[in-house]
């Protein structure tokens, strides 16, 4: 007889192989497709009270920029028409055109550009989830004991821990990535040259030896805040490490030219030979050239917020619903003057994925991950670090990520399977 585990995963081929065929059906009609009926048929336990005093920590991510692709509602709008249709509805209202469409029809040049990237993603995880709690009852506060996101996913993920209403953040989301495309058209104007961002993959004995050599090339040696000997050379002299992904993995912001360079010296003078791969990104974001974004930020958070009936109150609600970790410090957010200080800073500084994850694991005992929103990249980040065995199994709990409708079965089975599962440790 098969596990409860190999079953699960069966049944969600099943879903996956009966959704292309059945979905377009469901769209038509504006009913459900037959896998959302299916899905919520096969985990009738989700409208169950939680168990969260008993059951081990858990932890929902979001993604970063560089995830979006043309036509990635399509699967949603298919199995949730009603639900998809009228959040995404409410995206374009708050964002003023139709970014829908940019998302559904391109190109892919178009939907790349940070203005419209951006919002993208951080819209695309939020339908995500409000699908999970309309359609399934699955309800963040009930099930996870801390958010986080990747970069521009920590917008998502403030969302999701309650700390910000989602029109507020998606307008804070738009209004960044405005400014942090423009700062780079400015840098190019003035000081030409090509701007963007590279990923250096390594083996793990090799990373600090790597962050070493790279402070020494750039000159300065904090791997989190960017020196002011950093932001007083021109941006065509500017490259920084903008992300500490995991063991094995950084990437590097600023002139292309000059990362090409840097990695040069890497492997000359290190002896080790690193890939690297430009990453899709049009600008350098967490480098000096994106200063002018965090002014942007900090103007944006000291008003009152946008969402009717809230005009007279703070954009920023603290405490949470759940602890958020920052991008910048790697811990929960202290305050609401901590919030929108690193939330802002966060434009410019290292994003320390790398130890919000080994704080969450060592720390905090966090045994299951829940990635929400598109692409893969951030559940295999978070899995190579807290021990990934298998397709989803780690310590006594899970990772898993929630791309596309068929995925959400084996998901929230899997939560159900764990519930009541003893740390290992």
């Amino acid at each position: 007889m098969p596990s409860p585990r190999a079953s699960c995963r069966a049944l969600a081929l099943h879903a996956t192989s009966r959704f292309s065929a059945v979905a377009v059906s469901g769209a038509s009609s504006g009913r459900p497709s037959l896998v959302a009926r299916h899905v919520r048929q096969q985990i009738p336990q989700l409208r169950l009270v939680s168990t969260k005093n008993a059951r081990p920590k858990t932890a929902i991510f979001f993604p970063g920029q560089g995830v979006q692709k043309v036509g990635m509602l399509t699967p949603w709008l298919e199995a949730f028409p009603a639900t998809a249709t009228a959040i995404f509805q409410e995206i374009d209202e708050i964002v003023g055109h139709k970014l829908s469409d940019v998302i559904q029809g391109g190109p892919g040049k178009v939907l790349n550009l940070t203005p419209n990237a951006q919002p993208a993603i951080m819209a695309t995880s939020i339908m995500i989830l409000r699908i999970l709690e309309k359609e399934f009852g699955f309800r963040a506060s009930d099930r996870a004991d801390f958010t986080l996101g990747h970069s521009l996913g920590e917008f998502a993920a403030l969302v999701a821990g309650g700390y910000i209403e989602f029109e507020d953040s998606l307008y804070m989301v738009q209004k960044r990535a405005e400014s942090m495309a423009a700062a780079t058209r400015r840098a190019a104007e003035d000081y030409g040259g090509e701007y963007g961002m590279v990923a250096i993959v390594t083996e793990p004995e090799y990373l600090q030896p790597l962050i070493n050599a790279i402070h020494d090339f750039v000159g300065h040696s904090s791997a989190g805040s960017k020196s002011e000997s950093a932001e007083d050379r021109s941006p065509i002299e500017q490259v920084l490490i903008a992300n500490i992904n995991s063991k094995n993995q950084i990437v590097l912001s600023g002139n292309i030219e000059r990362i090409k360079t840097l990695v040069e010296h890497v492997r000359q003078f290190l002896g080790h030979d690193p890939r690297a791969v430009r990453l899709k990104s049009d600008s350098p974001f967490h480098s000096p050239i994106m200063k002018p974004a965090v002014a942007v930020m900090h103007n944006i958070l000291a008003r009152k917020s946008r969402v009717k009936g809230r005009e007279d109150e703070d954009i920023v609600t603290y405490p949470g619903t759940l602890p958020c970790i920052s991008n910048v410090s790697a811990r929960p957010f202290e305050s609401k003057e901590d919030l929108k200080d690193l939330l802002a800073r966060g434009c410019l500084e290292t994003v320390q994925w790398w130890d919000s994850i080994k704080y969450l694991d060592q720390e905090e005992k966090v045994r299951r991950w829940i990635g929400i929103g598109p692409g893969k990249v951030g559940r295999n980040l978070v899995g190579k670090e807290v021990g990934m065995r298998g397709k989803d199994t780690v310590k006594g709990g899970g990772v898993w990520a929630i791309t596309d409708p068929s995925e959400i079965e084996e998901v929230l089975r899997g939560l159900e399977e764990t519930e009541s599962l003893v740390d290992e440790e």
